[in-house]
């Protein structure tokens, strides 16, 4: 389809929707939308810019010291170019208002470094170099709570339909899911009017959490989709009077939450590259598997991107805190779920909720790959309780970002000026919250030391 064909189409559709405003968006480092709204006549000419610094903020809106080291001084324009198979309803705008996903490309129409959907896209090429697809799906969870006004006041649970709060959350109970019924159809029906797949919803462990799953496919697709899910998923809670959270351990007591991501691949006639003609497993298989476990220490920083990100690995089954890798198992990293040859694939259990989609399908991705490459060699398969071999992960932010250069192979699949941007960044917000005391210190050590 020619390019006057997609805008002519594109035209027709924000004819059909009365579409009175755009919102030009793109992921920024923490994988919340910033952009601008301009109207759809603007939106048509398909010759949006902002500055390039926006890409790397940190999470409180500053910029770290070295920021120029990856940044032009100047602050230049980078300029975007709209993907259409993003363009979606905004349902929660008080008029009619369209959304759409740019990528982001410098005067000279390459994409831009810094850029998170970009180095998916970097990590995509690698494949598709190879003639192969990866296909993943991947699994949201979330907190639904009271509204917290005061950043210093513990979270509540929300009150359900039957006027009480969550105190013993039933897994999967049907009956706790009615409790927020209204909010759920909202969800559903906000989901429905954007296009976003998804295939399930169910009540976590947690009080008042939840997991989405979304229905598999093209990675980019999917991060586009996780992308639209969480900023839909806070705004219909705020429909409700209600707070959404995607932070990894919003609770003490209660588990963290996850983004679970499922994965295979592809070759060009269909094929799943991880099976023999038989369907049993091949090299190719364990080599991407070896690859996830040799590689995953050293992006764990992707995975788990905030300060609160490491409380979530500890010990116990909360979370995996270890290497290893097993069939049917969830107390690993590295789950193998029994499936039909052509859905053979493996679930990859460390990534946190708040880490970005893109971010985080990229470094999934990209260490399979370098498994693969490299023919690393995988573990035996873990049969017992995983969770008792401890905890062999980074346990701060600031030693996992240490490790994402350290080794070559994969500053070069993700770009070294990204590298260098993220470390900064990332280590400019750990910095900032080390300067927090905290309730626990005021508690313990104020008078005991």
């Amino acid at each position: 389809m020619s390019s006057s064909t997609i805008a002519a189409s594109v035209a027709e559709w924000l004819k059909q929707h009365a579409i009175e405003e755009v919102e030009c968006i793109i992921p920024n480092m923490v994988g919340n939308a910033i952009g601008k709204f301009i109207s759809p006549e603007a939106f048509l000419q398909n010759n949006s810019r902002m500055p390039e610094s926006l890409l790397a903020m940190t999470v409180t809106g500053d910029y770290a010291e070295d920021h120029f080291d990856f940044m032009d001084p100047k602050d230049i324009d980078m300029f975007l170019t709209a993907d259409c198979s993003t363009l979606r309803l905004v349902p929660w705008a008080k008029k009619p208002t369209a959304q759409v996903v740019h990528s982001c490309f410098d005067k000279n129409g390459v994409m831009h470094p810094v850029s998170s959907r970009g180095v998916l896209q970097r990590v995509l090429k690698l494949y598709a170099d190879e003639g192969w697809t990866p296909v993943v799906a991947p699994e949201m969870e979330f907190y639904v709570t009271e509204q917290n006004l005061d950043p210093k006041e513990e979270l509540r649970p929300p009150v359900g339909n039957s006027g009480r709060r969550e105190t013993a959350p039933p897994p999967f109970g049907i009956d706790a899911m009615n409790e927020y019924s209204d909010f759920v159809k909202d969800l559903y029906d906000c989901c429905y009017q954007q296009n976003i797949d998804v295939e399930g919803l169910v009540h976590e462990c947690g009080t008042a959490q939840f997991e989405i799953n979304f229905n598999h496919g093209d990675a980019l697709y999917l991060a586009d989709q996780v992308f639209a899910f969480k900023r839909t998923v806070r705004q219909v809670a705020l429909q409700h009077k209600l707070h959404a959270t995607f932070m990894a351990k919003p609770y003490q007591h209660e588990p963290g939450s996850a983004m679970h991501i499922h994965q295979s691949v592809l070759d060009q006639s269909g094929k799943n590259i991880f099976v023999d003609e038989q369907g049993n497993e091949n090299a190719r298989f364990l080599n991407f598997i070896g690859g996830m476990q040799k590689y995953t220490p050293y992006c764990l920083s992707l995975y788990a991107p905030n300060i609160n990100s490491y409380r979530r690995y500890s010990s116990g089954h909360s979370a995996p805190a270890n290497m290893e890798w097993g069939y049917e198992n969830r107390n690993v990293g590295l789950r193998v779920p029994e499936s039909p040859a052509i859905a053979k694939r493996v679930e990859n259990r460390y990534p946190g909720a708040d880490s970005n989609p893109y971010l985080a399908l990229a470094a999934s991705l990209a260490c399979g790959y370098l498994g693969i490459k490299h023919k690393c060699e995988a573990s035996e398969p873990h049969k017992g309780d995983a969770a008792a071999e401890g905890i062999k992960l980074s346990r701060d932010l600031l030693t996992s970002l240490n490790l994402l250069d350290a080794l070559p192979e994969l500053v070069d699949v993700f770009g070294e000026t990204f590298v260098m941007a993220y470390k900064a960044v990332k280590a400019h917000e750990f910095e900032v919250a080390n300067r927090v005391v905290t309730a626990w210190e005021r508690e313990h050590l104020l008078l005991n030391v």
